[in-house]
């Protein structure tokens, strides 16, 4: 009887969740498609769960793409997902897999965005399996960085991966900055700028202002649909906002998505958050709110 992929899919993910390694092993054994080939037409239980993934950065996935649960389907991972890991990359050796390189590439990312294997405190411990399989560091500094992972920029830094301008920004590596600066082109620079915006960092930020960079021009790599300045609203660090508008950046740009200001921003975080965070957002609304006053 032939199994169908996606039923496959959904028992080595049974295994994976249970933290199963017997079961998992003696699948890929009796499978060995499952590490070869991705899932092109992922059945109703998986769109179920990350359908809107699935259309966009998780699409027709890998199996070991799951081992990073950044497309959020249990919300958890198994103390043991480093040796599944090895297991499934294990077994791509074994049948010498063409596409192992993407493979290992692209999930090295997806852990290093990962907030729920950041949260398990399995992240760094998964980044130097895929590393020492052979995953390729370019790229995975700006990655981590997206969502706050300084722990994982630390590691990757420690495992000897060259610095970049956005990284030496958010560890303020300020000695560092300067150099990086001159050797880096305008879209590099400007990818920087916008990940120390949505870091928060208020120091970072007055460095490349000081640079000359441009504070009102978006990223064209990374969530270009607003500014800088919308970026730093979003990090919830109203010393960064400050910064930001000191400079000149502009309060009245709306973003191309939801067609807000910054201001518009920080009212819809300030009523979406709890506790300390909200009032955060509440300092950040207020305070734009006079500045535009005072501008007007």
């Amino acid at each position: 009887m032939v199994v169908r992929l996606d039923s496959l899919f959904q028992m080595a993910l049974a295994a994976i969740d249970a933290g199963d390694l017997a079961a998992l092993e003696q699948l890929l054994a009796a499978h060995p498609e499952l590490v070869r080939v991705r899932l092109e037409s992922p059945g109703k239980w998986l769109r179920d769960q990350i359908g809107p993934a699935l259309k966009g950065f998780f699409k027709a996935p890998y199996l070991l793409w799951f081992v990073s649960e950044d497309a959020v389907r249990a919300g958890k991972l198994p103390p043991n997902i480093g040796e599944l890991t090895r297991a499934i990359i294990r077994s791509a050796q074994q049948q010498n897999v063409p596409s192992l390189q993407e493979q290992l590439d692209y999930t090295l990312k997806l852990v290093a965005w990962s907030g729920v294997a950041a949260d398990a405190g399995v992240q760094l411990e998964l980044m130097d399996i895929l590393l020492e399989a052979g995953a390729s560091t370019d790229g995975i500094y700006d990655s981590a960085l997206v969502n706050g992972h300084i722990g994982a920029v630390e590691h990757l830094l420690k495992r000897g991966a060259p610095l970049t301008l956005g990284a030496a920004l958010c560890l303020e590596r300020f000695d560092d900055v300067a150099p990086l600066f001159e050797h880096a082109d305008a879209r590099e620079r400007q990818m920087a700028f916008v990940l120390a915006a949505l870091n928060g960092k208020s120091s970072a930020l007055q460095r490349m202002i000081d640079l000359g960079i441009d504070v009102n021009l978006p990223s064209q790599d990374l969530y270009a649909h607003a500014t800088p300045l919308h970026h730093a609203v979003c990090s919830g660090s109203l010393e960064a906002v400050k910064v930001m508008v000191d400079a000149g950046a502009s309060l009245t740009i709306k973003d191309k998505a939801e067609r807000a200001t910054p201001l518009g921003w920080a009212e819809y975080y300030e009523s979406t958050s709890q506790g300390e965070r909200a009032q955060r957002y509440t300092q950040i609304a207020d305070y734009l709110r006079t500045r535009n006053a005072t501008r007007q």
